[in-house]
């Protein structure tokens, strides 16, 4: 069950929309749940840059058209 309340980055609310866990994101794209659900929990934090694109890789599995500006304002 997604959405319980819990503030969420525009990463979060994609994982939602497309019913993705932080999980999948995670063992996807070779990172610490840690930093996956700090990423999704508000859009103050920003990655590095190869933590982005090990998180677009993963994503771009799902929606190939995904792009850094869709989560982080850079």
């Amino acid at each position: 069950m997604f959405g319980l309340g819990k503030k969420r980055s525009r990463l979060g609310k994609w994982l939602d929309s497309n019913d993705l866990t932080q999980g999948w994101l995670s063992s996807e794209s070779k990172l610490n749940k840690a930093t996956i659900s700090r990423l999704c929990a508000s859009d103050d934090n920003t990655p590095n840059l190869k933590t982005m694109q090990k998180i677009l890789n993963a994503v771009r599995k799902v929606d190939p058209d995904a792009k850094q500006e869709d989560f982080w304002s850079i």
